[in-house]
């Protein structure tokens, strides 16, 4: 069961792939597997954590995590509710209005990755103690699950942090690229903009499915215990 737990290689993930068409990412192919990348960010204490939830540990839900889906279709309805939910609210709060400088389209990022962060941190602890409770083999990937939530969440947020950071490369060159181009006109045409924000929506929505990818695996693994035959 434990084999089961996988994540699609970081470099070829669709907001990796994004980022690198904008010219603001240098992807390049890592040499090493993802267990040697993976022992490059555990201390000590996280491989202890690690090696007591793949040798028989069983995992809860944490406290104020009550009402977890308890059956493989109540948490994949909860899992497409969250996710409609998150992804109407980038669709739906839209981009700040013409600015002349990127700080508030980075105060807007930043606030949609916070709001991410809240709907999917419930969400990932709910299906993972649905599956804990289904057999010791789920219970010890619910396990391992929680202890990688734990021991990478800060390793996450620092890579995701860098993001907006990233598309303001993006954002000024598009503007250095308009000012050039209008320069005898000094047009005030904001069609860059429009280009800007629609490009920043579409590296939005692939960080969102990128941060959804745990809770998929759970609720995969979480498919299988519930057509395995008793």
């Amino acid at each position: 069961m434990v084999s089961e737990l996988r994540r699609t290689p970081f470099n070829s993930t669709t907001l990796i792939r994004l980022l690198a068409e904008l010219t603001v990412a240098d992807v390049a192919d890592s040499k090493q597997s993802f267990a040697e990348r993976l022992a490059h960010w555990l201390n000590w204490t996280d491989a202890i954590s690690l090696s007591v939830a793949l040798n028989g540990s069983t995992v809860k839900a944490p406290d104020g995590q009550s009402g977890a889906p308890s059956s493989a279709s109540s948490a994949a309805k909860e899992f497409a509710r969250v996710r409609t939910a998150l992804a109407n609210a980038l669709a739906a709060k839209g981009a700040p209005a013409a600015a002349p400088d990127y700080a508030p389209y980075h105060h807007h990022y930043v606030s949609q990755q916070r709001a991410m962060e809240a709907g999917i941190g419930p969400l990932r602890a709910q299906v993972r103690s649905a599956l804990a409770d289904q057999s010791p083999a789920s219970s010890r990937l619910a396990a391992l699950d929680a202890v990688l939530d734990d021991v990478l969440r800060e390793r996450e947020h620092s890579l995701l942090s860098t993001v907006p950071l990233l598309l303001e490369k993006h954002f000024e060159r598009l503007r250095k690229a308009h000012q050039e181009t209008h320069a005898d006109t000094q047009a005030s045409d904001d069609a860059w903009l429009a280009i800007y924000c629609k490009d920043m929506q579409g590296v939005l929505l692939a960080e969102l499915n990128l941060r959804l990818q745990p809770v998929e695996g759970l609720l995969e693994a979480l498919g299988h215990e519930s057509t395995r035959p008793q």
